[in-house]
């Protein structure tokens, strides 16, 4: 793999490719200062989110699938080269890809080499469209979903995400990014005192789970934990199954749940500062801000939040904090306007996403997404048994 440098219109041009087959480059590009912006410490200078990136080819070849897929597998190959780069910038927009499908977004994803997560405990509706690819979120269009890292209200959560735009809505519909790390410094610095009790005391996050979904674009309990529930089984049988699901999360004493006439609460401990693979820098992965936003901006809609989020010793976490967070993120995100084919890469460790409302019908958006485990899950920040997260048990 080569990496050369091309003069830009505003800054040097990146060019990625394979020096054994170099008939196709990656090269950058600079977007819209709405869609993309230089990162704050503790992101090194210069370092802009999300990396934008095209395809380019020469020597007469054809920009196909095969192609880019084989291109993508030889850096990867070499030294992990996009897995850095999504490292370090947190997210990489793929733009002009010969991707028209469910199927060609579950190749172009594979082709990163990463192993497919298994959604335990999933609280939103996704049913399988091609081999490890779902829809994203499909809540109505009306509702806001505010910056999180994925999954923050279960221990196994995937480390990379990929997003493709099918069909992208003419306002609004923009999918949100930002940094982790950049939130984690700004709050350190500004609240002090609550990272430093978030970091001692964790979380405590409270889903429940209902055996009918409980607002549109939700999951089941079934969806979420029943996988290996035949038709035919008792009551007592499918308990069984759903606890076993529970237990794969390793957590011992961490992990409780209660039943309930008509589903779930599942009640875990969980650190919301974790730290990132390599570096050790500190994230906030969370979906703190996500739940003071949502709950205000979707309260008129009667969409009811599934999850509680206190701290790990069971007392509230103070609503100016929560704003707080929400106001730094305010700030360092921005809002990806979607062209139709395109591909975002959050590494989810470091990078936030979310999704804005839009105009028109629920069909004029259509994004897929496919979830994937890293090498590391992130590791514990600061201290106590219950930090400790491991991907889920093979069962």
């Amino acid at each position: 793999m080569m990496e050369t440098i091309a003069v830009g219109a505003r800054r040097p041009a990146l060019k990625l490719d394979d020096a054994r087959s170099p008939a196709l480059v990656f090269e950058s590009f600079d977007l819209p200062a709405t869609n993309q912006r230089v990162l704050g410490p503790p992101h090194p200078a210069n370092t802009v989110t999300p990396l934008a990136l095209r395809p380019s080819t020469h020597e007469s070849v054809p920009l196909d699938l095969d192609t880019i897929v084989q291109t993508i597998k030889s850096l990867q190959e070499q030294d992990s080269i996009l897995t850095k780069k999504l490292a370090l910038h947190g997210a990489l927009l793929f733009r002009g890809l010969p991707i028209h499908n469910a199927d060609d977004f579950s190749n172009f994803a594979h082709s990163f080499g990463y192993k497919p997560h298994e959604i335990i405990g999933i609280v939103v509706d996704r049913p399988l469209l091609a081999p490890n690819v779902v829809p994203a979120n499909e809540a109505p269009k009306s509702v806001l979903i505010y910056n999180h890292n994925e999954s923050p209200q279960v221990p196994h959560a995937p480390e990379y995400i990929f997003f493709y735009g099918h069909k992208v809505p003419k306002k609004g519909g923009e999918t949100p990014i930002s940094s982790s790390l950049e939130l984690f410094h700004r709050a350190q610095r500004e609240i002090p005192g609550f990272i430093a009790e978030l970091t001692e005391k964790g979380i405590l996050s409270k889903v429940v789970y209902k055996v009918e979904k409980q607002y549109e674009g939700g999951s089941t309990l079934r969806q979420a934990f029943g996988k290996e529930i035949q038709e035919g089984d008792d009551e007592a049988t499918r308990r069984s199954k759903i606890e076993a699901q529970i237990s794969r999360y390793g957590r011992g004493k961490f992990t409780t749940w209660e039943w309930t006439d008509d589903g779930i609460t599942l009640t875990q401990r969980l650190p919301a500062v974790r730290t990132q693979p390599e570096t050790n820098l500190p994230t906030l992965f969370t979906g703190l801000a996500a739940y003071y936003k949502n709950a205000r901006v979707n309260a008129s809609s009667g969409r009811k939040n599934v999850t509680e989020q206190l701290y790990g010793d069971g007392t509230p976490i103070p609503e100016k904090y929560l704003e707080h967070l929400a106001n730094i993120t305010d700030e360092i995100r921005v809002l990806h306007k979607w062209q139709e084919g395109d591909v975002l890469v959050y590494d989810n460790i470091i990078a936030q996403h979310g999704r804005q409302p839009w105009e028109g019908e629920q069909s004029d958006r259509v994004v897929l997404a496919s979830v994937f485990d890293g090498a590391k899950v992130p590791g514990a920040y600061g201290y106590g048994e219950w930090a400790q997260v491991v991907q889920a048990l093979d069962g």
